[in-house]
């Protein structure tokens, strides 16, 4: 197969018939029409293009890039507050955060930073001047996403730890979502996430966590005093009436929703896929709410334990 951007190949086909290809290479094959799309992810065997085709015509075949043989460039490295190493890596146009050697983020992986913003803000459509709070800068994917889904009079606070995670969006991670921390909307702020929230009160209408990896810190054990009873109620008191906290997580924790449950909060949890049209890889996002009506439709709804009585009260 050909590797070059911009090789292509073609069949004839006949009328009618279906055209099925393996998209291995990351492609989508739009038969008949020249037309040809990039997706960028690897696909599985059973995840093939299906058209019918005009008689006559040609099918398309467009190869990905090859870049198995371009380096992976070291960025920038910082230390943590913890002591660790958190580092910025480019191969290509693709963008990896690593903490201690581990994958923190990814910028191929980026649906469900997405879809915190779409769960989080969904209650917000039609409002006038709405204030969210970002919890986590990221690569600025639920940023850009917030900002699309706001008026022009909405505004954006975004807190973030590291200073350096905002230098890089700056100096490498702006194309990525075409420099969201130039909007005028936003308003960033450095430093301690919880002491910023827990000098809030009545002033958000959405709050989306999306710090370190969620309950479980990776990043700075101090993130976890954001994930407990403290910081759940700190968020409740920061939020307008009707106003409803989103939190992203790597994986699911039955123990953070009970949590989020006895904070008086009515609790929806959500799979998004981890990049677009992943099937067998996800992360999870919670939306809590005061107000039930307020919370996305879908979802599950986490249940409050029933505790079973002990033998001595059923004897009574």
């Amino acid at each position: 197969m050909m590797g070059a951007l911009g090789a292509h190949a073609g069949r004839p086909t006949r009328e009618g018939r279906p055209v099925f290809l393996n998209n291995n290479d990351g492609i989508i094959i739009c038969p008949g029409n020249g037309k040809i799309t990039y997706t960028g992810e690897k696909t599985t065997r059973d995840d093939r293009t299906r058209s019918p085709t005009p008689a006559g015509k040609h099918v398309f075949i467009h190869h990905r890039r090859d870049t198995s043989m371009k380096p992976t460039i070291k960025r920038a490295a910082v230390r943590t507050p913890d002591g660790g190493e958190i580092a910025l890596y480019q191969h290509d146009l693709d963008f990896t955060i690593k903490i201690n050697g581990a994958d923190l983020m990814l910028s191929r992986h980026h649906e469900s930073e997405l879809a915190l913003a779409r769960l989080g803000c969904a209650h917000l459509a039609g409002s006038t001047a709405p204030r969210v709070l970002i919890g986590g800068l990221g690569m600025g994917y639920t940023l850009r996403q917030t900002l699309d889904m706001l008026g022009a009079d909405g505004r954006v606070m975004v807190g973030e730890l590291l200073g350096a995670i905002v230098e890089w969006n700056r100096e490498f991670l702006g194309p990525l979502n075409d420099y969201p921390l130039l909007d005028r909307r936003v308003e960033l702020r450095c430093g301690n996430i919880l002491a910023l929230i827990a000098s809030a009160k009545n002033s958000f209408d959405a709050i989306l966590l999306d710090v370190d990896n969620g309950p479980q810190a990776m990043t700075d054990s101090g993130n976890n005093r954001l994930y407990d009873y403290e910081g759940i109620v700190a968020c409740r008191r920061a939020l307008n009436r009707g106003g409803c906290l989103a939190v992203w997580s790597a994986a699911p924790n039955r123990e953070f929703e009970q949590l989020l449950l006895s904070c008086n909060f009515h609790v929806r949890r959500y799979r998004a896929p981890l990049y677009k049209g992943s099937k067998s890889q996800s992360r999870f996002i919670w939306v809590a709410s005061e107000d039930k009506s307020r919370l996305p439709d879908g979802g599950g709804e986490p249940r409050r334990p029933r505790w079973k009585k002990s033998k001595a009260k059923r004897r009574k």
